[in-house]
C-alpha cells in the first residue's frame, strides 16, 4: 500500500514458551487513526512496543515512517511519539521542566508554550508532576509525546483508569490528532473508545489478530442482527435458544444469554413461548443495535472485559 506509514508482516514475539504475538499482520495509513483492540493480555502492548523499538521480534517484519524500529532506533525517534501505559517523572520535577527536557532530545520540537496552553497545563507550569492529579498527568504525558512533532504517535491505553470526565477530555485531544490528519496508533480496551475515535480497528485476541476493519464493517459483519441480552429465573436447556425462530446464535454470558437476531419480534415471541413451555421465567430484556462488542463476543464466545 502506497501510503501505509506503517507495515506489520507476519509479527511473532515469544516470552519463553508463552506466544504473545502470534503472525499479525496489518497496515496503518498516514493520517489515520488505527485502534487495537482487546482484553489485557492479548498482545496489544507487545505489539506497539516492538513498534516503538522498545522490544526485538522473534518472526516477522516492522516498517514506521519506512525505517526498522529494531535496526535504526535513533532515526526512528524523531519521527514518532509514545505515550505508553505508565509515566512516571520524578515528583519534584516542574511541568515546564518536563516538557522542555523532552524537546532537547529531538532535532525538531514544538514550543513547549504552545503544549502548555494545548493541554489545558498552563497554570500548572510551574507545579511539581507529584502535585497533578490523574488526567493531569496524563495530559502532560499526551504533551510529551507530541513534543517532536511526530508523523505517527503510539497512545497506549491512554485512557486507562480515568475518570469519564477526563477521559472525554483526553477523546477531545485524539479527535483534534485526526483533524490535524495526525497518524495515530492506538491501544485499547474500552469497546466505546474504539467506536469513537478509530478509522479502523484491529481486534487482537491471544496475540492473534482475528477481525479487522471499520467500526461500521466490522459491525456489518455481525449479519446485521440485533443483540437480545436476556436474564432468566432458572438456566435454559442446553442449546434450546440456538434453536428459536429468527435466533442466529445464543451465547451464555454473565450468568445471561445473549442472543443474536435478524427477526427480533418473531425471537421474542419464540423466547416467550419457549419458556412457558418449560416453566421458566423472564426476569429481564434488553434490544441493542450490533456493537464492537458483540463482533468479540461472536469470535470468541466470551465479552472483551472477561
Amino acid at each position: 500500500m502506497a501510503s501505509a506509514i506503517l507495515q506489520v508482516e507476519n509479527l511473532v514475539k515469544r516470552y519463553g514458551d508463552v506466544e504473545a504475538v502470534r503472525d499479525v499482520s496489518f497496515t496503518v495509513e498516514e493520517g489515520e487513526v488505527f485502534g487495537l483492540l482487546g482484553p489485557n493480555g492479548a498482545g496489544k502492548t507487545t505489539t506497539v512496543e516492538i513498534l516503538e523499538g522498545l522490544r526485538d521480534p522473534d518472526g516477522g517484519r516492522v516498517s514506521v515512517c519506512g525505517l526498522n524500529p529494531q535496526r535504526q532506533p535513533e532515526a526512528l525517534k524523531h519521527e514518532i511519539g509514545a505515550a505508553l501505559q505508565a509515566t512516571s517523572l520524578p515528583d519534584k520535577m516542574r511541568v515546564i521542566e518536563a516538557i522542555r527536557l523532552f524537546a532537547s532530545f529531538y532535532r525538531r520540537h514544538r514550543k513547549p508554550e504552545e503544549l502548555l496552553k494545548r493541554f489545558g497545563l498552563d497554570e500548572k507550569r510551574n507545579a511539581f508532576y507529584g502535585q497533578l492529579s490523574g488526567g493531569q498527568k496524563q495530559r502532560l504525558a499526551l504533551a510529551m509525546a507530541l513534543v517532536n512533532d511526530p508523523r505517527v504517535c503510539f497512545l497506549d491505553e491512554p485512557t486507562a483508569g480515568l475518570d469519564p470526565q477526563v477521559r472525554r477530555e483526553i477523546y477531545d485531544v485524539i479527535e483534534e490528532l485526526r483533524r490535524d490528519k495526525k497518524t495515530v496508533v492506538l491501544t485499547t480496551h474500552y469497546i466505546e473508545e474504539a467506536e469513537r475515535l478509530c478509522d479502523r480497528v484491529a481486534i487482537i485476541d491471544h496475540g492473534n489478530v482475528i477481525a479487522m476493519g471499520t467500526p461500521r464493517e466490522l459491525k456489518a459483519n455481525s449479519a446485521n442482527t440485533t443483540r437480545i441480552e436476556v436474564r432468566l429465573a432458572r438456566p435454559a436447556s442446553d442449546g434450546s435458544l440456538h434453536k428459536l425462530d429468527g435466533v442466529a446464535d445464543a451465547r451464555e454470558i454473565d450468568g445471561g444469554y445473549v442472543l443474536h437476531c435478524q427477526r427480533p419480534p418473531q425471537a421474542i415471541v419464540a423466547l416467550v413461548k419457549h419458556l412457558e413451555a418449560e416453566g421458566n421465567e423472564l426476569v429481564s430484556l434488553e434490544i441493542a443495535t450490533p456493537s464492537l462488542e458483540d463482533v468479540f463476543i461472536e469470535l470468541t464466545g466470551r465479552r472483551l472485559r472477561d
